[in-house]
């Protein structure tokens, strides 16, 4: 049943990008100057989960090193890396440059000086979840190097400009910002019939189904293909010849928990702290949280940080919010309310 499992696959960089022409291009033309050897402005690309801004990011990367032989590219998952050390550790050890770095001995400063002195191609440096920084001024870091572009990839800009000083914020404002929207059921549509006829076998699935899994997905790419996999996946274990609409709905289900699973493995310990917090004294408001929190840790972040991690929970449907912003209270996610498969 699947030809390919790559292109089922949630990180999967397709040969063609759906319905997302116009941020391709104006993410090309931002990155076009590092293709003649000079000096690329911060791209800032933005939306809510499952957008493709990662997809998107990749993709422009990708054609510009098929194009031109002296371009590399990096990825960093900020949420994964969220210390300035560890962002700055994971870029050089995709240039190849970590052999006499020592992680509990050297100096942030020695880390920053060997990205100067970097004479190998120009560079296009992917910050994903670039809002989850505990430090952002590694941006800022990186932002005065010339030999290096940066894509910022973020769901909201607001939240990223919250967290940096006033330099930084000039400087991000002044950015080529490029937006996407949730894509409609027609656009998932598409995109999730391009991925089941490169990925699976001929009428394995039917366009009913497919439009289904747009629908119950409400926007989310990253929940359709999920969706799409978990059902491919079942199927083929169980030696159906085709994907029954019992399989689809168990995998619309079992996708949501992965991905609610995954989006928990990725909290940093502070956020971790503030969703049990949430999940086991909720609905709270944030002061209280955050009188909580404190109490739980040693080293607490201030008030704002934590609304970040909030709002970063909320965008990620781990918890909800109620209220307007003054009487605002925050407790776990009713799994049952999700848009169920018709």
């Amino acid at each position: 049943m699947i030809r390919d499992a790559r292109v089922l696959r949630a990180g999967f960089v397709p040969q063609e990008v759906e319905h997302r022409d116009a941020e391709v291009n104006h993410l090309s033309s931002v990155l076009e100057p590092i293709t003649n050897g000079e000096p690329a402005d911060t791209a800032i690309v933005t939306g809510p989960s499952g957008t493709g801004k990662t997809c998107i990011s990749k993709f422009v990367t990708e054609r510009l090193r098929e194009e031109v032989l002296d371009v590399e590219a990096t990825y960093v998952n900020c949420w994964r890396n969220y210390t300035r050390f560890r962002t700055l550790y994971q870029i050089l050890d995709d240039l190849g440059a970590t052999i006499d770095i020592h992680r509990q001995s050297t100096p942030h400063d020695e880390l920053v000086d060997r990205l100067q002195q970097h004479d190998g191609p120009r560079t296009v440096i992917i910050l994903d979840e670039v809002d989850q920084l505990e430090d952002p001024s590694v941006i800022y870091d990186l932002h005065s190097l010339p030999q290096f572009a940066i894509i910022c990839i973020a769901n909201k800009e607001e939240e990223l400009f919250s967290r940096v000083d006033d330099r930084l914020v000039s400087r991000l404002r002044s950015s080529e910002h490029v937006r996407m929207g949730k894509y409609h059921d027609e656009q998932l549509y598409d995109i999730l019939s391009a991925r089941a006829k490169w990925g699976l076998e001929e009428d394995v699935i039917t366009d009913n189904q497919l439009y289904r899994i747009a629908d119950a997905a409400a926007g989310d790419a990253r929940l359709a293909i999920g969706i799409l996999r978990t059902a491919a996946g079942k199927a083929d274990r169980e030696n159906h010849e085709r994907i029954t609409d019992d399989i689809l709905l168990d995998a619309a289900e079992d996708a949501r928990a992965q991905i609610k699973q995954k989006s928990l493995d990725s909290l940093t310990p502070h956020q971790r702290v503030v969703y049990d917090i949430v999940r086991e004294h909720g609905p709270l408001g944030p002061s209280e949280i955050h009188e909580r929190y404190s109490e739980d840790v040693d080293d607490p972040r201030t008030k704002r940080t934590v609304r970040t991690y909030l709002s970063k929970m909320e965008q990620y449907n781990l918890l909800e919010a109620e209220g307007t912003s003054r009487d605002r209270e925050y407790s776990l996610v009713d799994s049952a309310a999700a848009s169920p498969m018709q």
